[in-house]
């Protein structure tokens, strides 16, 4: 393949993943605003869906340092099995949270815990990096899979570890929360 076609390829993926990471980061916000109209009565499986994303988070977490790992050990095929199945959880987990978040009623986190403003600061950080990650997990998937390893690495530098600050707090944020949920 030709440079010029590479380069538009890349172009394209570029412009793509951007587009979806406004769509998803436009999606989390409405439905977390409530904009849109909320089941009456909430199905009984909604209350899992919470432990449920603790659980995947748990596991990418585990995931990525495994994949990291096998990385290290020049394992390309296992690396890459690896962080395949860790953004196919990614992918389950953000069905499953922006399912929760539009159905179920907002869990606050309480005032007068002296706990707020660390949780505060958590969940926020969380949050934010969450949307920043998405689009260099997209770019740098897209490097790998094309075997571009030095494009690849360069976007890793900066896309690992912010991915594994996302699940772990991830994790953090539902154990602080989880003991306030109405259900």
């Amino acid at each position: 393949m030709n440079t010029t076609t590479q380069e538009s390829k890349d172009k394209l993926f570029f412009r793509i993943a951007i587009s979806i990471s406004l769509v998803v980061l436009i999606a989390v916000i409405v439905l977390n605003r409530k904009i849109l109209p909320v089941p009456s009565e909430l199905p009984s499986w909604t209350y899992f869906l919470p432990k449920l994303n603790a659980i995947i988070n748990a596991t990418c977490s585990i995931l990525l340092i495994w994949s990291l790992f096998e990385i290290k050990k020049r394992n390309i095929q296992k690396h890459k099995l690896i962080n395949l199945s860790t953004f196919a959880l990614s992918s389950i987990f953000l069905i499953s949270y922006v399912l929760y978040h539009w159905m179920a009623p907002e869990t606050t986190y309480p005032a007068d815990s002296p706990a707020r403003p660390f949780y505060l600061a958590l969940l926020g950080s969380h949050i934010i990096l969450a949307a920043i990650v998405l689009p260099l997990i997209l770019i740098s998937f897209y490097r790998g899979l094309q075997m571009q390893v030095e494009l690849h690495k360069s976007i890793v530098r900066f896309a690992y570890p912010i991915w594994l600050y996302v699940t772990i707090t991830g994790v953090i944020v539902y154990l602080m929360i989880s003991p306030y949920y109405p259900h």
